[in-house]
């Protein structure tokens, strides 16, 4: 555990810091990440050992307290801004929360203003899903040369500019695997073998419930049935809730065990009382 002061210069401790993974680079050390949704999911992310972990900005304050110590990323999705400055601005505002890094798809120019600044940038190669309409749908990358070279240029250009990492999405593992330690950028292998620094997985696929896509995609793999938990318990809320209006509307509940009653002779002092009560203005 680092000591070290967080980019808002609140004294914080990390398990890893940004060195730490650029120095682990090339050492066989391949390390676990996750994208916990909500309390639950980060609690169950740290309590499980998971390495590093991704939220959305709005989660940081919930990762702060419920993970400390967690080298954390946030970022925004392509969209959310119109502008180079708000997102920039919104990059500044995430690692004030207490973010280790900050993801972005924007262009070059915007990663090389953040890091820059000092903000240690992700980025994404290979499959990229907001820009799959560029590329034909949803497919993998780099299984001919051409591309592979292409996924090369497009890493090195990051690097260029500053980038610390990258989620390498569903490319050809003999890829990632020849080039991950040609470059000093971080890499998180999603779908795209054991070649990368981090491997990276949904929550969501890891524990084997709903998935955004109607199947979950190839790179998934449940290792859990939480999904069918859910399920079971929808089912049992239906039939309790079921039962209840019932009983409810069949004049059965509530149960006298579920009553409170007057202590033993109340109810006849409180009767009399009541039929001798006047209002006490007219």
């Amino acid at each position: 555990m680092k000591r070290i002061y967080d980019f808002s210069r609140t004294p914080a401790r990390r398990n890893y810091t940004v060195a730490d993974l650029k120095g682990l680079k090339g050492s066989g050390t391949t390390l676990s990440m996750a994208n916990p949704g909500d309390r639950d999911q980060i609690r169950a992310c740290v309590d499980a050992g998971i390495d590093l972990l991704v939220v959305g900005t709005e989660q940081m304050e919930d990762v702060r307290a419920l993970a400390p110590n967690h080298f954390t990323g946030a970022g925004s999705s392509w969209a959310q801004f119109g502008s180079d400055d708000e997102i920039i601005a919104h990059a500044f505002e995430a690692m004030r929360r207490g973010a280790d890094m900050y993801y972005t798809l924007r262009s070059f120019d915007v990663m090389e203003r953040m890091a820059r600044e000092g903000i240690p940038v992700q980025s994404h190669i290979g499959l990229i899903p907001t820009f799959s309409h560029h590329c034909g749908g949803l497919r993998a990358f780099g299984r001919k040369a051409e591309e592979a070279m292409q996924i090369w240029t497009t890493l090195k250009r990051m690097e260029d500019v500053g980038v610390f990492a990258v989620e390498a999405e569903c490319i050809a593992e003999e890829v990632l695997e020849a080039v991950n330690n040609m470059t000093s950028v971080v890499t998180f292998s999603l779908g795209s073998g054991l070649g990368g620094d981090a491997v990276f997985s949904f929550v969501a696929d890891v524990c084997g419930e709903a998935n955004e896509e109607d199947k979950p995609p190839k790179h998934a793999h449940a290792f859990g049935q939480v999904g069918r938990l859910h399920k079971q318990i929808h089912t049992e809320r239906v039939a309790a809730l079921g039962q209840f209006h019932r009983e409810v509307t069949a004049g059965n509940f509530p149960y006298a065990e579920t009553n409170i009653s007057m202590h033993a002779g109340e109810k006849e002092k409180f009767l009399e009382a009541l039929d001798k009560w006047q209002p006490l203005h007219h």
